[in-house]
């Protein structure tokens, strides 16, 4: 079920907006990549190496990028540094459409069931609150019913939050007092769903510190307590992370998606950070797709994660 429209032109303005820290600073970069040279040799692509890995591309996808331009260089002889950016660009567009997971052109739901389960996991302060805010308004504001299911109830105060931005996105919740198990709410909630016709469910659940078993297992209980409801919930979970951390979200995926199924995922922050090319490399890296991207603090400040669209703002100046 298709949820919102195609990528607009106001989308697009602000994602321009949104990435204005990140193209500062990796344009500064470029602009010492070459200096002194007309033509792209060794010490160019060096110096580009390094430019990458310090804008949190990471050290897999630059080696991609890189090996990408040295053919370039190979097969045309001589490249003038001015095209450069133009080359580097073209590459890495190539790059992220060969990975087919995520080159969706909207934000979709593209499933029949009902409810559609989507369970929110990541660590503290990544947005995950807001992410699931964000998302709730907009499936609202596209017709769809929605329930929020507050199974944070670890963190203090996480559940009124969760209450207040439940009720400015316009969207119901299903909550139990602090200190409550974290399924027996996602069990209510999803009971509430099959009975009040919910379209799309978005579980809440606790900040997880990654290297804490004990709280990884808790999101095996709740899945196994959902489907005692919906035998094949949650259909989808997703990893929320902070862009703003850089190599750390590296670190947050490989580590979540030992121990859950994650099959989606949500960048937030980009706003407000230089570090926007760890897009380019979770994007590249890892067998799932980077749904969402987040870049502000409103209620609209979050889009699809448009390959093309997201390049194209980068290398805008």
């Amino acid at each position: 079920m298709a949820v919102f429209g195609i990528f607009s032109k106001e989308k697009k303005e602000n994602l321009d907006k949104g990435l204005e820290k990140t193209k500062e600073s990796v344009f500064k970069k470029l602009s010492r990549v070459a200096v002194g040279k007309s033509r792209v040799d060794e010490a160019v692509l060096d110096n580009l190496e390094e430019v990458l890995i310090s804008s949190d591309v990471g050290v897999d996808t630059t080696i991609k990028i890189i090996e990408r331009i040295e053919k370039r260089v190979a097969k045309d002889k001589y490249l003038n540094t001015r095209e450069l950016n133009i080359i580097l660009k073209e590459e890495i567009e190539e790059l992220l459409e060969e990975n087919r997971l995520d080159n969706s052109d909207d934000f979709s739901v593209t499933s029949n069931k009902k409810p559609y389960v989507i369970m929110v996991v990541g660590v503290n302060g990544v947005g995950k609150t807001t992410t699931i805010a964000k998302l709730a308004y907009q499936f609202r504001k596209s017709g769809k019913k929605v329930l929020l299911g507050a199974a944070d109830t670890f963190r203090a105060a996480a559940v009124d939050q969760l209450q207040i931005w439940a009720e400015r996105a316009g969207v119901d919740i299903v909550k139990q007092k602090m200190g409550s198990d974290p399924a027996s709410v996602a069990y209510d909630t999803l009971s509430s769903a099959l009975s009040k016709e919910i379209d799309i469910v978005l579980i809440d659940t606790a900040g997880r510190l990654h290297n804490r078993s004990a709280l990884m297992d808790e999101l095996a209980k709740i899945r196994r307590v959902m489907q005692k409801i919906i035998p094949d919930a949650p259909h989808e979970i997703l990893l929320v992370l902070d862009g703003s951390t850089g190599q750390n979200a590296f670190e947050q995926t490989r580590q979540f998606i030992k121990v859950t199924e994650v099959n989606a995922l949500a960048l937030t922050k980009l706003d407000g950070t230089a570090k926007g090319g760890v897009v380019i490399g979770i994007s590249d890296q890892f067998n799932i797709p980077v749904r969402y991207i987040g870049i502000g603090e409103g209620l609209d400040d979050i889009q699809v994660f448009n390959k093309k669209e997201f390049v194209d703002s980068l290398f805008s100046m």
